[in-house]
């Protein structure tokens, strides 16, 4: 079992010394960026509906220096030290062959169509949010980036700003068709709290975790990239569900609308209105069970939402489907496990009772590879705060 403690502090110290050793001067500071992992509410952020991540304790590290010049020069750590050199004064350009500088780039970009004055810096990449787990390590380097660029230029911009950014290098960069929720819960994370956001007006509701419940999230080992999959696939046939309804988002729409109205729409396209539709009500409802303390139904709103997933939104696979199953038996009730993430792959949560994490770890120990041949990753996290620049004098230990 990973736990995130454990390597973090001394990751930021080893960020740090790779960049002194690399440009041969300490780094001036340093940005930390989390990753994230969605409750409930999946695939619901772009149709302006309700979402209920929390930041998580797995970070992308952004070590940096101001240059003098117009370059921006990337070494990136986990990448065998391959290094990005960017020209402010020249247009972007995809990367054909390389996929992470396109993140970095796309932020730039962006940063310059919103004419934020820019100067050259040298940076330091390094993190451990896992990658292609569906939690977030793309959000998390754009938000670590886009908080180095401005702070590095002396900028002030709001979570909702940085996470704009961020989101709109996806978009229209990366190529693929990200809601805001992963930048938003980068920038906007509240400690021992996950954060319900209405992603059509980008007001947050933070709400505190159970005090004895851990966050266990489990990578299938199901590889996934959302570019490649079907993600925008599902997104457009969102769009034709709203577009059928008369509404711009499917957030419009009410659980009585969605028969009433049916019509003429292709099962297909109900099928992924109607997940949207009643998974906006589950997020709702389970801010309400832990908000009041009343834990009893947050059991039954995650069975629900993983089951929309899988029959309704067909974004699950078979090991994904085994995992939940094998986790929902162990908690009996007590907790509750869904897959999280985009989908086709990736990971699972489960909120889980104190006294139950090592049944947990057993059960999924003792069977998944027998039944699936992959092995698991487990990983134990607690919610963390959104970004933030740190110090690179570690005696301090504070933000600057």
């Amino acid at each position: 079992m990973v736990d995130a403690q454990s390597t973090q502090d001394s990751l930021s110290q080893v960020t740090c010394k790779y960049f002194e050793s690399y440009y041969g001067a300490p780094a001036e500071f340093l940005v930390r960026a989390p990753g994230r992992v969605n409750i409930i509410g999946e695939h619901t952020d772009y149709n302006g509906g309700f979402v209920f991540p929390a930041a998580i304790n797995y970070y992308t590290y952004v070590a940096a220096s101001k240059r003098q010049d117009a370059v921006i020069n990337v070494v990136a750590r986990d990448w065998s030290g391959q290094v990005d050199r960017i020209d402010l004064s020249k247009p972007m350009h995809f990367d054909e062959a390389r996929m992470w500088p396109n993140y970095i780039r796309g932020v730039v970009e962006q940063l310059q169509k919103r004419n934020y004055p820019l100067r050259g810096c040298d940076l330091v990449v390094s993190g451990n949010v896992p990658q292609g787990a569906g939690l977030s390590s793309s959000a998390a380097l754009e938000v670590g980036i886009a908080k180095a660029l401005t702070h590095a230029c002396g900028l002030i911009l709001t979570p909702l700003e940085l996470a704009q950014i961020g989101q709109d290098a996806e978009n229209q960069f990366v190529n693929c068709a990200c809601g805001i929720m992963d930048q938003l819960i980068s920038t906007s994370g509240v400690e021992g709290h996950a954060v319900m956001i209405d992603c059509r007006n980008f007001e947050t509701q933070s709400v505190a975790l159970p005090a004895d419940f851990e966050i266990i999230i489990i990578n299938s080992s199901v590889q996934r990239g959302l570019v490649d999959s079907e993600y925008n696939l599902r997104r457009a046939q969102c769009e034709t569900a709203a577009a059928h309804y008369g509404v711009e988002l499917l957030r419009e729409v009410s659980v009585e609308q969605l028969h009433a109205q049916r019509g003429h729409l292709d099962d297909v396209c109900f099928k992924r209105a109607r997940h949207v539709v009643e998974e906006n009500a589950r997020v709702l409802e389970m801010v309400e069970c832990l908000a009041s303390g009343e834990f009893g139904g947050l059991s039954q709103l995650m069975h629900d939402s993983h089951e929309s997933m899988r029959t309704l939104f067909e974004i699950t696979v078979p090991a994904i489907d085994y995992l939940v199953a094998l986790v929902a038996k162990t908690l009996d009730g007590e907790g509750g496990v869904r897959m999280t993430g985009g989908g086709f792959g990736g990971c699972v949560v489960a909120l889980v009772p104190v006294n139950k994490v090592a049944q947990v770890k057993a059960a999924v120990e003792a069977n998944y590879f027998n039944e699936t041949g992959l092995k698991e990753i487990i990983y134990t996290a607690r919610a963390s705060a959104g970004v933030v620049v740190l110090s690179t004098d570690f005696s301090a230990h504070g933000t600057v």
